[in-house]
C-alpha cells in the first residue's frame, strides 16, 4: 500500500491530525493539556497523522523551550513511529488550500496547513492552539479528543 493509499484508508476511520502543539504539551509538566496530550500521543487504537511540517516545528518548540536537542530528536521520533508512517507532504493543491485558509481565517500558513490537510482527508485537528485554532472552530483541544 503506497502512502497516499494509507492516508485514505485512515481518513475513512476518521483519524486525528496532531499539530506540533500536541507534542510539545505532552512532555510539558506545565502545560494545561499535557495529560490528554501525552495519552493521544500513546494511544495506537487511535489512527493519527502529521504533516512534514510538524517535524520542523516540534524540533523548534523543544529547542527554544528547553534548550535540548537531544529532547527534541527523541520527540521527532515519537511522532514519526505514533504516526506509522502516515505523514502529510506538501503538495500544489494542498499549498493553494492552505494560502485560502490562511488568508480567511487570519493564520500563518503553518497553522493553515494543519486545517488544509485535516480537510482534505476528512481528520480531526487537534491544538493547544486555543486562540488561533480552536475558538475559531478549526480544531479541537486534546481533552475534547480523548
Amino acid at each position: 500500500m503506497t502512502a497516499a493509499s494509507a492516508l485514505g484508508t485512515m481518513a475513512a476511520e476518521g483519524a486525528l491530525l496532531l499539530d506540533a502543539s500536541v507534542w510539545i504539551a505532552s512532555r510539558d509538566p506545565d502545560d494545561r493539556f499535557q495529560v490528554p496530550a501525552l495519552e493521544l500521543t500513546f494511544d495506537t487504537d487511535q489512527d493519527a497523522a502529521t504533516l512534514d511540517l510538524t517535524f520542523y516545528e516540534v524540533a523548534n518548540g523543544v529547542v527554544r523551550r528547553w534548550g535540548d536537542a537531544a529532547a527534541a530528536a527523541k520527540l521527532c521520533r515519537s511522532v514519526e513511529l505514533r504516526c506509522k508512517g502516515n505523514v502529510v507532504g506538501a503538495d500544489p493543491s494542498l499549498l493553494e488550500a492552505t494560502a485560502e485558509i490562511a488568508v480567511k481565517h487570519g493564520l500563518t500558513t503553518y497553522d493553515a496547513a494543519y486545517v488544509a490537510a485535516a480537510r482534505r482527508f476528512d481528520w480531526r485537528l487537534v491544538s493547544t492552539d486555543v486562540r488561533d485554532l480552536v475558538s475559531k472552530g478549526l480544531a479541537i483541544t486534546p481533552d475534547a479528543a480523548v
